[in-house]
């Protein structure tokens, strides 16, 4: 039953789980685990409540808080509950819950448990809290809270300096990214208050406000742009969209189901449902609109060729998840509402599964090297079969659910841009080569390593998530998501289901699967000319086209060379002239003075002679 309380928990169960295993799980694997487990039950439980309530009410709930009240400025903490985030909430405790599951056996052997499980939980609240709330200050400080969590998951394996280092990498991008959003907030700000009403921040009044602020030519469209490119800094951070990709990859030196977390249903999901949840806003905005769709495309077909080449299991789905956010964000720039949205729902499952499928071979491997697997088709079923479901999904096979949400982004941009939709077909193409690449080598054919010949099944504990995320990924697209979504929103473009580009899609897809069972099952050899082609391409592909070297070399020549400028100015214009000259100004000024305080009377007696004296001479003149 639908309570005034049920937003309020189902935001702060996870909460309470990370205080209890503060206080009273610290020293126990066991209470800890439960206690996250636990809370995500109970936020599960209170969502699915809201989400058959919504089945027949699709009205908005709004909940709230004063927080601040001033004059001019009322900031509220508070939640706002309608379908998208009924949808995203059931995502991120419903996947959430399966890795908090799957963690219970892929990390019982570490020393650290109950601390992991402890930032599991923060990091589940924070999402939470960007689900649910209705206004950007509030989801400005959970954005950032979620940003925490993922460092201290990023980094959890501290004691290695390549995990430090990754954590530190984040941080530093997402501060550039989140620069630019917090000054997009404050645009909005005084954005919602040209019509002469009092300034807001929450997002149903700023709906409501912005047609009247639009109609009455308050804001140039130029500004308009301005604004929303601001705030979609936030989704270039979050959403690792080129150019502030590069903090993604780096990411995978955590734990393999924290890689499952932020990439399924968490931190880099956070971005483009940032665009989702105010979508009245950049709809608004066809000039922003285009450099968004722009910037998704790109980076879709800049991912899915760099993951061509990696031969680490989890960093080609870390190439993967990029390029999938950047299909999302393609499809929201065309306008593409709620196939950007369902794409971001379906992805959850199968790139979790694909995550914790990948997490399942290195525990019985040790290793990430895809050259080190091998024949693990006979030794893993359940995970070659969970595997390979969600490698069929990602490509966008006819029927599972990527089948589904991925050829609604391709409808949405044959139908706004011809060329956004070529490169959406040609990223679907190299997509299915690159995971038929890693499942050819990793699964099939012989063990190429001691402990690929003596590899066994994960534990249930592994195992049973798996197969039930399995479910999702081979129907998700027969329940009924895109009819659900309509509901959230009266912007954007809605399309028909559109033979022609499933069938293009369709062919891209098998033909890519088809080219990597040639390649690396069969053994087939490209003819000369290909050979050179991929030797040329191989070295800028594995470089990651140099883009890391070139925030280097910026960092060094430019950044470097900038601060040592300001250090320069610091310490002879700042400390000597204006610290220490005004210290000396001082200092030489008291000692003149006291040259006057003598002491002695006939000295002060010839000053005031003096000065009568000059007093006179003033007067008789």
């Amino acid at each position: 039953m639908v309570t005034a309380a049920g937003p309020w928990i189902i935001l702060f169960a996870p909460l309470a789980a990370f205080i209890g295993i503060v206080l009273f799980g610290r020293k126990s694997k066991p209470v800890s685990a439960g206690l996250a487990i636990a809370g995500m039950v109970v936020s599960l439980g209170f969502t699915l409540t809201f989400f058959f309530h919504s089945l027949h009410a699709h009205e908005a709930i709004e909940t709230a808080v004063s927080w601040v009240e001033l004059p001019g400025l009322t900031l509220e903490f508070g939640l706002l509950i309608n379908p998208a985030a009924i949808l995203m909430a059931l995502v991120v405790t419903g996947v959430g819950l399966m890795i908090f599951l799957y963690s219970t056996g892929y990390m019982a052997e570490d020393s650290s448990y109950p601390r992991y499980f402890a930032y599991l939980s923060l990091f589940a609240f924070s999402m939470l809290g960007i689900v649910l709330a209705n206004n950007f200050v509030t989801l400005f400080m959970f954005w950032e809270l979620v940003g925490a969590s993922s460092y201290l998951l990023i980094g959890y394996w501290y004691e290695k300096p390549s995990a430090a280092a990754a954590g530190k990498k984040a941080f530093l991008v997402n501060r550039i990214a989140d620069f630019g959003f917090l000054i997009g907030i404050l645009m909005v700000w005084n954005l919602s208050g040209m019509g002469g009403e009092a300034r807001t921040l929450n997002f149903l009044q700023l709906e409501e406000r912005l047609p009247e602020i639009l109609h009455s030519g308050a804001v140039a469209p130029g500004l308009l742009a301005a604004i929303v490119l601001l705030v979609f800094c936030g989704v270039l951070g979050k959403s690792a969209q080129f150019p502030l990709h590069v903090w993604l990859p780096d990411a995978m030196e955590g734990p393999t189901p924290v890689s499952a977390l932020i990439h399924a249903a968490t931190m880099v999901a956070a971005g483009v449902y940032l665009i989702g949840r105010v979508f009245f806003l950049f709809w608004a905005s066809p000039e922003a609109l285009a450099v968004i769709a722009a910037i998704g495309g790109f980076t879709a077909l800049f991912a899915a060729s760099l993951a061509l080449v990696e031969n680490d299991i989890k960093r080609v789905l870390a190439f993967s998840t990029l390029s999938q956010l950047g299909y999302m964000v393609m499809a929201l720039g065309l306008g593409g509402y709620v196939a950007g949205t369902y794409h971001l729902t379906t992805h959850a499952f199968f790139k979790a599964l694909l995550f914790l499928g990948a997490g399942s071979v290195i525990h019985a491997l040790h290793t990430n090297d895809i050259w080190q697997m091998g024949g693990l088709a006979k030794k893993m079923p359940a995970t070659t079969f969970t595997f390979l479901a969600a490698t069929l999904a990602l490509a966008g096979i006819f029927p599972l659910s990527g089948f589904w949400s991925k050829d609604e982004i391709l409808a949405v941009a044959f139908e706004r841009n011809k060329l956004l939709w070529a490169v959406g077909t040609l990223s679907a193409a190299m997509t299915a080569f690159y995971m038929g690449r890693v499942f050819c080598v990793a699964f099939l054919g012989k063990p190429r390593s001691h402990h690929a010949e003596h590899a066994h099944e994960s534990p249930p504990s592994m195992t049973v998530p798996l197969w039930i995320l399995t479910v999702p990924t081979l129907i998700g697209g027969f329940i009924g998501i895109p009819q659900y979504l309509h509901h959230a929103t009266e912007a954007g473009l809605h399309v028909e289901f559109n033979l022609f580009v499933a069938l293009i899609s369709t062919l891209a897809a098998v033909g890519g699967l088809g080219l990597a069972y040639a390649v690396y099952a069969r053994g087939a050899r490209p003819g000369l000319k290909g050979q050179e082609l991929l030797s040329r391409l191989a070295v800028p592909l594995s470089r990651k086209f140099w883009v890391d070297e070139m925030y280097s070399w910026i960092n060094q020549n430019v950044q470097q060379r900038f601060a040592d400028l300001l250090a320069l100015f610091e310490r002879f214009i700042i400390i000597q002239l204006c610290v220490n000259g005004v210290a000396k100004v001082t200092g030489l000024a008291g000692s003149l003075l006291r040259t006057a305080q003598t002491g002695k009377v006939q000295t002060y007696a010839a000053m005031l002679l003096a000065g009568l004296g000059f007093l006179l001479y003033l007067n008789l003149k």
